[in-house]
């Protein structure tokens, strides 16, 4: 991958990996994106996953041609960019660490800290690193997604190298558009800290970017305002669509019977829908999507006089990653005491903004004739 004559990309794909963050289904892998400056001094951006360390360190090699590293600089502590700086260190035992004090401190904690506390670095933020004509502008960017992360502008070639940010699943070469699952990436594992992003767009607004390098996932180096825009309305939990959202937990099937009706009704008003059967697809993919409409109807069962786990799972994963801003209604079903509905209604409870459309449809085993009627009434307020 080609970024420029003095700078190269070394980082690895990995087709290996089913679950990212041992959670996350990643079909087409994932990219551990690390880069090289080459320059009066050599800087080196982040290190790889320990999964792929060899490689990683091939890579590096074969752009070094013979030259020595002057810098490593760690953006971020988590394994899959840190895991191969232990490697690095023996390997190149003569380069300075450049990270900011939590860095050291939670390098501390993966490693000896006589690998690296005689030769370490400290910036702060605004600190800068000139390596010739290129210089480094360290830009502080805590709980993005973890408190020692920072991004690095290089102001001449007008570079942002954005740690986590603007990541997405899929190794380079897999054929598939950026926008699914860099959403499905950000909303699962940043979608928490939008106070956060939001603090560090506007530090980004302040420079001149023509080139975004993630450390997951494509460079960027073409229309930057959409990816801008796109991570301003994720952060700030803005809905990407007028639309309405189905999640199912059922059973046996009658829930599921239930919500495609509600679906059918729903479309037939010209609203647009999408299903989630939360007992067989991806819960990444569910978080995600519930992110982007504004809209949400959660039909569930009761289940040993609670709320089915599937259903229960998912709503605490909405919760831990912020969920607010959306209309929420909901379909019940038990045989002979519903309860699911209030389950639900209690575990949204304490999420901001959530507006709950009435009336709860409340079904005993199967949809009658008296629960399609609140059925109707319901799909007229969504």
């Amino acid at each position: 991958m080609h970024i420029s004559d003095s700078i190269k990309y070394i980082g690895c794909n990995d087709k290996t990996i089913d679950l990212f963050e041992s959670q996350y289904p990643v079909p087409n892998g994932v990219s551990y994106n690390s880069y090289l400056i080459l320059d009066e001094k050599v800087a080196v951006m982040d290190t790889a996953d320990p999964r792929v360390t060899d490689e990683w360190l091939g890579n590096l090699d074969r752009e070094l041609d013979g030259r020595k590293p002057d810098y490593l600089v760690v953006s971020h502590m988590e394994p899959d960019h840190a895991g191969s700086i232990k490697a690095f260190l023996e390997k190149y035992p003569d380069t300075t660490v450049v990270g900011n004090a939590k860095t050291f401190t939670m390098m501390g904690q993966f490693m000896d800290a006589a690998l690296f506390e005689n030769r370490k670095h400290v910036v702060a933020e605004g600190d800068t690193l000139s390596l010739g004509s290129h210089e480094l502008t360290f830009v502080f960017a805590p709980m993005v997604h973890w408190p020692e992360v920072m991004v690095e502008y290089e102001s001449t070639e007008k570079i942002l190298f954005s740690a986590d940010g603007f990541g997405k699943f899929g190794a380079l070469d897999c054929d598939e558009p950026w926008i699914d699952e860099a959403r499905r990436y950000y909303l699962n594992i940043v979608g928490k800290y939008g106070l956060q992003v939001q603090a560090l767009l506007k530090k980004a607004a302040t420079l001149d970017i023509k080139t975004i390098c993630p450390l997951h996932g494509p460079i960027l180096t073409e229309n930057l305002g959409y990816y801008i825009d796109l991570y301003d309305k994720w952060s700030s939990y803005k809905p990407e669509e007028e639309g309405v959202l189905i999640t199912c937990a059922s059973i046996h099937g009658n829930t599921k019977k239930a919500a495609l009706k509600l679906q059918e009704k729903l479309e037939a008003a010209g609203k647009k829908t999408m299903f989630i059967d939360l007992t067989r697809d991806s819960m990444s993919e569910a978080v995600a999507r519930a992110f982007y409409y504004d809209k949400m109807v959660c039909c569930a069962c009761t289940y040993d006089g609670g709320l089915f786990p599937p259903m229960q799972d998912f709503l605490h994963h909405l919760t831990a990653k912020a969920y607010q801003n959306r209309k929420v209604a909901f379909v019940e079903n038990g045989t002979w005491a519903p309860q699911a509905a209030g389950k639900m209604k209690a575990i949204l409870e304490g999420s901001k903004n959530i507006e709950l459309v009435e009336p709860v449809v409340s079904i005993k085993s199967t949809l009658n004739a008296a629960s399609e009627a609140v059925m109707d009434e319901l799909v007229k307020n969504l």
